[in-house]
């Protein structure tokens, strides 16, 4: 079923939780060597491929009784709040993140496949058992509508991506990384209480 509330909800916690991830700055560093468009065909294709992982997972929660699942959905949301807060504090992971997209051996003269498949591989491998994955996951557990969490995380993740490539160093001047984080951690907490009122409630 198509909901365009849970989609709305899942966009605002997805890009909040996605932009100051290492992945924007791969992003940022791809769109500064190679055609833009080219680079988010790969890395929009990579985060596709991570959202269908992701919802296949949480959907096969729901197979599980109501109760645990809330309880571990709530605990997914205080970690994931504390994690993000992390983030924010630590710049080691988008360092990491930086020097693969610099060292990635790919031609400056190359065309569209071979920067299309280095966008994938990059993000692919940085994104693998990321935050916005597992609170993809989560929140396909919780929602119980893969298709509409499916679609407001890829249309979140496709929108991080596309302003790491065009902007997102203007962005950040903007409004800084610490600030993006905090929020994403407030709103996580949210969420977190609301699962454990819900276990509660049964």
């Amino acid at each position: 079923m198509f909901d365009i509330g849970i989609i709305l909800t899942v966009f605002a916690l997805i890009f909040v939780g996605e932009l100051p991830d290492k992945t924007a700055v791969a992003g940022l560093v791809l769109g500064t060597r190679f055609p833009w468009r080219w680079v988010f065909a790969g890395i929009a294709a990579a985060f596709l491929t991570h959202v269908v992982i992701a919802v296949t997972a949480g959907s096969l929660l729901t197979l599980l009784p109501h109760r645990p699942v809330e309880a571990v959905v709530a605990a997914l949301f205080l970690i994931g709040a504390v994690l993000i807060w992390r983030e924010g504090l630590e710049d080691e992971e988008a360092e990491e993140a930086e020097a693969l997209a610099e060292s990635a051996e790919t031609p400056e003269n190359a065309g569209f496949w071979k920067v299309a498949s280095l966008g994938y591989g990059v993000i692919f491998l940085a994104e693998w058992g990321d935050l916005t994955q597992i609170l993809t996951a989560n929140l396909a557990a919780k929602y119980h509508n893969p298709l509409s969490v499916g679609i407001g995380s890829v249309l979140a993740l496709w929108s991080v991506g596309l302003l790491a490539i065009l902007g997102g160093k203007t962005l950040l001047k903007v409004l800084p990384i610490k600030w993006i984080t905090r929020i994403a951690a407030v709103v996580m907490v949210g969420l977190g209480i609301y699962s454990i009122v819900e276990v509660i409630r049964g």
